[in-house]
């Protein structure tokens, strides 16, 4: 078995994230009990409101908690993964995996990135459409035309025929209306906070760029797949460049799970809220053994099955 655990992103939460952790694992409620935010993170993860928990600066340290907390129960267990990866947000869990960042750091600098990520956003009449049954050609074509009225880019490539657009919401409508006339099955808005990954989040790369100058990166004790490459790193790449480029270049999460299957994963861990990243592998990479974790009976089945079904 080749295992690589994979984090999910935003839009995956929801109000009683991780409670049946905290109650059953007092190490994973010391995570909580001690995440180095400004707000009371247990309370908005058991108890909401959902708007709150959806908002991008509460979103995205409350989601790194969760992971951080799933992933130190599941090394306790001694199952450790060949390479990890995370979508947007979950690429820093990802990193914290692989020993990159301590678990203060990656929760507080999540925090400072879904931060500077609405300000970004900020005054500007956004919005993002997932498409879905249309080739990427196709989608950019569409794009092309619409970005007279604005910036309208693909920002998500999830798996074969899905996709995400993001931008400018005149431009992002109309790309949309275009996608539908060549062809798309569908084409859903999303109910976001801002343009990610589109050049419309410079500022936020930039904000990132300077926060990173100031954090110690730890060397990686296993491959992780970056969203902006859709691979592990290369000669000549740094992480603080790449997680710089991320927040404002498209995922390539298609890329990154045929990669990853190339490279002889075989088996995979989602951890998360809910399994979206489940269904995208299995659209695009089949014969990769996925399971999910998101309750902490999902741990224990998880836990059971990768030791061969061993308590």
């Amino acid at each position: 078995m080749k295992l690589a655990f994979v984090y999910a992103g935003q839009g995956s939460q929801h109000v009683g994230m991780g409670k049946d952790f905290y109650e059953a694992f007092p190490d994973f409620a010391n995570v909580f009990d001690h995440a180095p935010v400004d707000f009371d993170l247990k309370e908005l993860c058991f108890d909401g409101p959902e708007e709150k928990l959806s908002q991008t600066r509460f979103t995205q340290p409350c989601m790194a908690a969760f992971a951080v907390g799933v992933t130190d129960l599941l090394y306790r267990e001694g199952i450790r993964p060949q390479a990890a990866a995370g979508l947007s947000l979950g690429e820093y869990s990802a990193l914290y995996a692989a020993g990159v960042f301590s678990r203060g750091t990656v929760i507080s600098t999540v925090a400072f990135r879904g931060r500077v990520m609405e300000e970004a956003a900020s005054g500007l009449e956004c919005g993002m459409a997932a498409v879905l049954g249309l080739e990427r050609e196709k989608l950019q074509t569409a794009c092309d035309r619409a970005s007279e009225l604005g910036v309208v880019q693909i920002c998500n490539y999830n798996c074969p025929g899905q996709l995400v657009i993001g931008g400018e919401k005149p431009a992002v409508d109309r790309a949309g209306e275009l996608a539908k006339e060549l062809g798309a099955k569908r084409c859903m808005p999303l109910k976001v906070s801002g343009p990610f990954h589109t050049r419309l989040m410079r500022p936020a790369g930039d904000a990132l760029a300077a926060r990173f100058k100031t954090l110690p990166f730890q060397s990686m004790t296993l491959p992780v797949y970056f969203n902006c490459k859709g691979r592990p790193m290369e000669e000549g790449d740094s992480v603080p460049a790449l997680l710089e480029k991320q927040v404002q270049s498209p995922v390539y999460w298609e890329e990154t799970v045929r990669r990853m299957e190339a490279d002889g994963i075989d088996t995979v861990v989602e951890i998360g809220p809910g399994k979206v990243l489940c269904g995208f592998l299995k659209k695009t990479a089949p014969g990769i053994k996925t399971y999910h974790i998101d309750t902490a009976a999902d741990f224990h089945s998880v836990v059971f099955a990768l030791k061969g079904g061993q308590a």
